[in-house]
């Protein structure tokens, strides 16, 4: 459960930090089980459907900058989207009807790993209401040198900005518009086992991995369940109700005043946030040196 203050925070801020949700012997598997994943990465020259590599990515050194799904492929994943500790903080935002999207693992490896440009999971994902988060786990501590979720505080209230480049989706928003001030950005820190928890709305980046350390940050997206995606859902009712995590689904999705802009025609590179983000001429971090 979240406290009150807690509560004050997300809405005011668009996102908080929850510390020690995790336990030492829950952050040992999924640091295991993500060795493993990276380790067998080793046999990959490009992406696939589970993992994205880093643009430096070699057999020798193997480099993964996301596992995809990663749910669906290890159950110590799959038993995160279901942690009643988790759950019992979304309920504290939005009730007892949860419904779980997706997930993924970003890693940042220690010097090199890769920057997330600003953008809002908003642009990619419209719903009916805005009641949707991603709840962040932090496998490492996540300090500032090594990467952490960026937040302009309060962009969660304002409009959607555009993540279009000469017509095109690319997930990103053009810093030179000076739509936002990004040096009011806060960083959302912590030790590892906690989580963060940030508005679908709310303007976020991260910088590369400058530090020796890893920063390996597992997202799962989460929504109300009288959100319904405007772009539907794949499978049908009856796979889109098993992703229910808390209370009951509902056939009554609740229609909000939220602004919307849909992301299409849809990026001309595809595969994930990274490649969708390459389209984008003015980008916000530089790429530091492998």
């Amino acid at each position: 459960m979240l406290t009150a203050a807690q509560i004050e925070e997300y809405n005011r801020v668009g996102a908080i930090v929850v510390p020690d949700v995790l336990n030492p012997a829950e952050l040992a598997e999924l640091r295991e089980v993500t060795d493993g994943f990276v380790a067998r990465s080793a046999q990959l020259t490009t992406h696939d459907n589970i993992y994205d590599l880093e643009d430096s990515h070699s057999p020798g050194q193997p480099r993964v900058r996301r596992i995809k799904a990663p749910h669906l492929h290890h159950g110590a994943y799959a038993r995160l989207m279901r942690n009643p500790a988790i759950i019992a903080c979304l309920t504290s935002l939005w009730g007892p009807d949860i419904r779980f999207d997706t997930s993924k693992l970003n890693m940042k490896s220690a010097g090199f790993g890769a920057a997330v440009e600003w953008h809002q999971d908003w642009a990619f994902y419209p719903h009916t209401n805005d009641d949707l988060a991603a709840v962040g786990v932090m496998m490492d501590d996540m300090e500032l040198s090594n990467g952490p979720l960026l937040i302009v505080p309060g962009s969660h209230r304002g409009p959607v900005y555009d993540h279009h480049f000469e017509g095109r989706f690319c997930g990103a928003m053009d810093p030179t518009k000076g739509e936002l001030d990004y040096g009011a950005a806060i960083p959302l820190t912590g030790r590892a086992g906690s989580i963060s928890i940030h508005h679908v709305r709310a303007a976020h980046a991260s910088a590369p991995n400058t530090s020796n350390r890893e920063r390996r940050f597992f997202l799962m997206q989460f929504r109300a369940a009288d959100a319904w995606p405007l772009l539907g859902f794949p499978g049908g009712i009856e796979a889109y109700d098993r992703l229910m995590v808390a209370g009951q689904p509902s056939l009554a999705p609740r229609l909000a005043d939220v602004p919307v802009r849909l992301p299409l025609p849809p990026a001309d590179l595809q595969g994930s946030i990274y490649e969708n983000q390459k389209a984008l001429k003015n980008k916000f971090f530089a790429t530091p040196a492998v």
